[in-house]
């Protein structure tokens, strides 16, 4: 079964929606509640950390739970609706906090609306994603629609990262409390609708009688898939780096670009980083993956990600740090190669699929897919942990005040600021090379031969069969 031209069109807007709601998150929490609300970073980062904890044990169990559901509707459709729902309730919920909430009283809404936010889109997300492996075999096809998928996702995150600061500005009033709520408002009915036209438009393949399984058979065949394991480790590594940086960025506009301009300036930067991140998947992909395989231009895409982050540190140094066009110069590297590796990663959890089944002879994409929700958010939790210590350490003063007064931070503060942002994703990257160099398995050579048998089986399946 293939996509057609309004489903995958469908698929794509759907992207949109959800990315725009998970980069609402992943972005701006802790900015919300450390630098608007008050609360210690450190207690933050600290629960969204355990927040992750929690979704070790929830997010694989609900991709088993995925993988049995039959209903008339199918089985992906009914969890991403009804999951799409709650999680936008609850989103409004995260950003809305109730005025005069402080204190133990805040720390508890807070730690509850983020345990609700997490559970209530792995509920979505996992059907999501696990629709690209379950519609096709073809590897051209499912690397088309993990383009789609991404690069739409790319556009969600990056009208979230464009718009935000300025929206909360004009929508607030000034008031940076009230214009988080509005936003969160649009962002939660943009995402319901974006879902709803995805599960009207969608004709999922006929759910296969497989045979039945324990979730502990399910997670023995998965822990066995060796590749699907790396691809897990090698997207926390990569996305804990990119997640440090988002969530520090804001904090380098205010304090240290600084001036009456800073929203502007990161505006700026952002579009110019969410266009470049698009331009890498639609554009510099295709043309690459007519000259490399896979598995080379994500080793490149490594490499110059890492040299973009070298670059911003040494834009800093030199005193360019208050340069605009030579800091999005330098963040090219880092947004194109950024968008390429979201592509990638995908393709190669698609491909650990088949392995996975040559190994066991169980399909196993909700499971495996629910690994990459998972992942994704421990990556975003452990970054926020970090940036929301490294703020405490550095010595970062919030600014909850409502009269736009900038709080002037020490060079000490200033200097640390710009560590935090550069060397520590870049470590997080250079690991990620490691672990993909000496364990990765499955080339483009090896995941059509796998293709290949695994059509040969199934075709001798039915012939005995018949």
């Amino acid at each position: 079964m293939k996509f057609t031209g309004k489903q995958t069109a469908a698929y794509g807007i759907g992207a949109v929606g959800k990315d725009m709601v998970y980069a609402l998150s992943a972005s701006y929490v802790m900015y919300y509640y450390q630098d608007v609300l008050g609360l210690s970073a450190t207690f933050v980062g600290a629960i969204l950390m355990i927040a992750r904890v929690f979704d070790a044990a929830n997010d694989p169990f609900m991709g088993v739970i995925v993988a049995k559901t039959e209903t008339k509707y199918g089985k992906f459709r009914p969890w991403l609706f009804v999951g799409t729902v709650m999680n936008a309730l609850v989103l409004f919920a995260l950003f809305s906090v109730p005025k005069g909430m402080t204190g133990q009283g805040l720390m508890v809404w807070f730690a509850v609306a983020y345990i609700l936010w997490g559970v209530t889109y792995t509920m979505m997300d996992i059907p999501y994603w696990s629709m690209i492996p379950a519609v096709t075999d073809n590897a051209a096809d499912r690397e088309h629609l993990s383009v789609v998928g991404r690069t739409c996702a790319g556009v969600g995150n990056a009208l979230i990262t464009v718009f935000t600061v300025k929206a909360v500005a004009m929508l607030g009033s000034g008031i940076e409390r009230t214009g988080f709520r509005m936003v969160a408002l649009i962002v939660a009915i943009i995402f319901v609708l974006a879902e709803a036209l995805l599960c009207y438009v969608i004709t999922e393949p006929p759910t296969e009688k497989m045979k039945t399984t324990s979730v502990k058979e399910m997670f023995q065949s998965l822990f066995a898939n060796d590749q699907a394991m790396v691809t897990v480790l090698t997207i926390i590594l990569i996305n804990s780096a990119l997640y440090i940086t988002s969530n520090l960025i804001i904090y380098f506009f205010k304090y240290d670009v600084g001036g009456i301009s800073w929203q502007d300036n990161y505006t700026l930067f952002n579009m110019i980083g969410g266009a470049s991140q698009i331009l890498g998947m639609m554009v510099l992909y295709p043309v690459l993956r007519k000259f490399l395989a896979n598995e080379k231009i994500f080793q490149i895409c490594l490499f110059m990600s890492m040299t973009g982050y070298a670059l911003i540190l040494l834009s800093c140094i030199t005193g360019l740090a208050h340069n605009i066009i030579a800091l999005s110069v330098c963040g090219l590297f880092v947004f194109i190669a950024n968008g390429m590796l979201t592509v990638l990663t995908t393709v190669f959890l698609s491909c650990s699929v088949d392995y996975g089944e040559l190994l066991s002879g169980r399909r196993e994409e909700s499971v495996i897919f629910s690994m990459q929700t998972f992942v994704v958010k421990l990556a975003s939790g452990l970054a926020v942990f970090i940036t929301g210590l490294g703020l405490d350490l550095i010595g970062l003063s919030g600014n909850n005040s409502t009269d736009g007064t900038v709080v002037q931070q020490t060079q000490g503060t200033i200097f640390g600021l710009r560590m935090l942002m550069t060397i520590l994703p870049v470590l997080g990257l250079a690991c990620a090379l490691m672990v993909f160099r000496k364990n990765f398995k499955l080339t483009d050579e090896r995941a059509l031969e796998i293709s290949e048998e695994l059509k040969a089986r199934r075709q001798g399946e039915d012939e005995v069969i018949e």
